[in-house]
């Protein structure tokens, strides 16, 4: 017995350790910086040829080209002709929250029970996972972490990736109520047929829950000597629209449902995962609802569809109308194949810009932080990449990275064993 605790012990402390990266936080330097000679992509303006940026305590001060500006006490950093982008934006992930599936003490993204909408992912990400510099490296600097199972399973939080606790991480630390649609087929909603019972009963069981905490609000606010409810309390923000609702919903039944559901509860909803979205793209549009498309690196629903169905899904709802973001799908080691998901949509239609902004302003703009992310513009974010070239090609190289205008460590494990086997051979 006392070997096995010993053994069972040693797995749990060994799991946590590999959960541990060697980076250290950034710090801010020392007056304004200044980037030269290089071209600057703002993303939501042309891209500035022999251009420069100037940044300082954290935001961006001036863009532009040709002659460069005098600025007092700057350090001038020559990019020798590389490019700049705005860091990408992966618009949901896990990243914190899980290390690896084969230890269930790293696994705290999934909350017991099916309604926890009091459960904040923002205090249990672990700022020093070792999934985030290797997500980093990728270009993704901002992330929105989602929690999963249960019909409302918490609180979703928007990230920088760099810092030394939670608090350092946190953009926005409740920046959406998470809410898992049951699966319904749209033709059959609200005539409760047999197909659709359970769905239905789902439903109901919801709309008796937030219900109850309307009620509870209403009570408290009436009377303020009334013992607080924290679930109740969690959802005060939401219930009154003034704070998203992503909706987990793929099928063309489930959003046309969850939409016309949440509308007519007055909420704020975000679709995440949008599989079968241009199907419904009338009633996405009608209600101005955005759609967070988890993904373009996976099968057709059924053998009946093409093939490339998946890819194109971006492109079909640019030509809809529908407002859209595309994120990674991967869990949760494989969030930097975000720009890849995006090089597969500009090859199935979407244009360069197009892909490039579905990964970048058009992501912080539906994740609720286009007004400080997501563009190189004065007054935003000094959170950027300075590259080899274009982040949706595969050769592309991030040389640097920036987040709040601190100078970011790219190196992570992957780099740190690919030096390692380098030498190996170099060695003989």
């Amino acid at each position: 017995m006392i070997r096995r605790i010993t053994l069972l012990s040693s797995l749990l402390i060994t799991s946590v350790a590999i959960g541990q990266s060697r980076q250290i936080p950034s710090s801010a330097p020392d007056g304004p910086v200044l980037l030269v000679n290089g071209t600057i992509h703002p993303v939501t303006a042309e891209p500035l040829e022999g251009g420069w940026m100037a940044f300082e305590d954290g935001r961006i001060t001036l863009v532009g080209r040709g002659d460069q500006p005098s600025i007092d006490h700057a350090t001038i950093i020559d990019l020798g002709g590389r490019h700049v982008y705005p860091g990408l934006v992966a618009a949901d992930s896990i990243l914190g929250l899980n290390e690896t599936e084969m230890a269930d003490v790293t696994h705290d993204y999934n909350e017991q029970g099916s309604f926890t909408p009091e459960a904040r992912v923002i205090v249990a990400i672990n700022p020093a996972s070792d999934l985030i510099p290797v997500t980093r490296a990728a270009g993704i600097l901002t992330a929105l972490v989602v929690p999963e199972g249960g019909r409302l399973p918490g609180q979703a939080a928007v990230i920088r990736l760099d810092g030394w606790d939670w608090e350092d991480l946190a953009v926005t630390p409740s920046a959406a109520l998470v809410i898992e649609w049951p699966s319904m087929d749209r033709p059959a909603f609200g005539s409760r047929s047999s197909d659709n019972k359970s769905a239905i009963k789902q439903l109901d069981t919801l709309n008796t829950y937030l219900d109850e905490a309307e009620a509870y609000l209403a009570a408290v606010d009436a009377n303020s000597t009334l013992t607080r409810d924290s679930r109740a309390e969690s959802l005060r923000l939401a219930l009154a629209g003034e704070q998203p609702v992503l909706i987990k919903a793929s099928t063309a039944g489930q959003i046309a449902t969850a939409v016309a559901w949440a509308k007519g509860r007055g909420l704020d909803p975000v679709i995440l995962g949008g599989e079968e979205a241009d199907e419904v793209a009338s009633i996405l549009i009608e209600h101005d609802v955005p759609v967070i498309v988890r993904g373009v690196h996976r099968y057709p629903a059924s053998r009946s569809r093409n093939p490339d169905e998946p890819h194109a899904l971006p492109a079909r709802l640019r030509d809809k109308g529908v407002h859209f973001c595309i994120a990674p799908k991967d869990r949760p080691a494989h969030m930097r194949n975000l720009p890849h998901h995006a090089a597969t949509a500009v090859a199935n239609g979407l244009t360069p810009d197009e892909g490039l902004r579905a990964i970048t302003i058009d992501a912080a703009t539906i994740i609720g932080v286009g007004d400080k992310l997501g563009s190189l513009e004065p007054g935003k974010s000094a959170t950027f990449i300075v590259t080899t070239g274009d982040p949706l090609q595969l050769r592309t190289d991030v040389e640097q990275a920036w987040i709040d205008g601190r100078p970011i460590d790219l190196s992570s494990r992957h780099t740190q064993l690919r030096d390692k086997y380098r030498q190996k051979y170099a060695d003989g």
